[in-house]
């Protein structure tokens, strides 16, 4: 289990728990280089399934203290499916509309699981990808502003901030200071920006590694090809010591591996990370060098049994 911040929501009783997830070792997918450990941390165990928790409740509550998010408003932003199913979890408890757009290939659980927490869901163009969701959530929210609460994830940086203050610090705590590289996709770029801020002001000599799609076509879901794709605002490349790309069928193939290799049923963003981190860790022990490797499971599997990447599973 869990135990991080305590939430409060609208009923005394209702309370989840967010951060200080564990920190899992990847014994068998990693096992076999000489010198290198693999960690990952289970961001699935966040309590709406993944690592947007963090960021979509720090942007919920600083639209609060802001006075930019009340009961009246609905809370408006684009979303490929985990930032949206935190935004509607929270918004639910808390008594806020939720509306996300969200391009209409996203997986149907991730769909579903929206409505079932009573958000609006706005399908885009899956051609357009995560872009399409964003210009059709500003051209909502342009024609009517004060109805509307838009965070803007992508440009937000109470989104980076969230990672600044748990989820870096956590993996310094858990790693005590071992850490010596870390490995994250970039989506809206949140954790791996506030992350790698962390761990190069907590940790010397600390290597932060981005990865991204190999191409701007791709089925990695939340993630970002940032070459063709709208750079969020957020992002800061002089925090990456390098890319680390990773095509479409190693994420999945490497999902699969943590599913009947780890017990992790887990997302394809944590299959490219993986991948990742261990196509790192293969270049490390070729240069002879001993290394702690860290990077993210960034959601829960479940809602993407309908993908086509467990078709090669038998």
């Amino acid at each position: 289990m869990a135990y991080g911040k305590q939430v409060t929501m609208s009923r005394p009783s209702a309370k989840l728990r967010v951060g200080n997830t564990p920190l899992l070792r990847l014994c068998r997918v990693g096992g076999g280089l000489k010198g290198i450990e693999i960690y990952a941390k289970a961001e699935f165990l966040n309590p709406s399934g993944s690592v947007k928790d963090r960021a979509a409740l720090a942007m919920i509550e600083d639209g609060e203290r802001r006075g930019l998010l009340t009961p009246d408003r609905i809370l408006l932003d684009a979303s490929s499916g985990n930032t949206a199913i935190a935004y509607a979890m929270f918004g639910a408890a808390r008594g806020y509309r939720v509306m996300i757009c969200m391009p209409r290939n996203s997986s149907l659980e991730r769909q579903r699981i929206l409505r079932a927490h009573g958000a609006e869901v706005v399908l885009t163009d899956p051609a357009e990808g995560s872009d399409g969701a964003i210009r059709e959530c500003r051209r909502i929210f342009q024609s009517d502003p004060e109805r509307y609460f838009y965070p803007d994830q992508y440009n937000n940086p109470a989104n980076w901030r969230a990672h600044f203050r748990t989820t870096g610090l956590e993996i310094v705590r858990q790693t005590r200071g071992r850490v010596t590289h870390f490995v994250a996709v970039l989506g809206t770029t949140g954790s791996f920006v506030g992350v790698s801020r962390r761990l190069r002001q907590e940790v010397p000599g600390v290597e932060c590694w981005a990865v991204q799609p190999d191409s701007p076509f791709h089925g990695i879901e939340g993630a970002k090809h940032l070459a063709s794709a709208i750079v969020p605002g957020i992002w800061d490349p002089s925090l990456a010591n390098g890319t680390l790309w990773v095509e479409t069928e190693q994420a999945y193939e490497m999902t699969r591996r943590l599913a009947r290799e780890e017990g992790l049923l887990v997302g394809i963003s944590s299959g490219a990370n993986v991948a990742a981190a261990l196509e790192l860790g293969r270049r490390l022990q070729a240069e002879g060098r001993s290394a702690v490797i860290v990077t993210l499971l960034c959601d829960d599997g479940q809602r993407y049994l309908s993908e086509r990447l467990w078709d090669a599973a038998s």
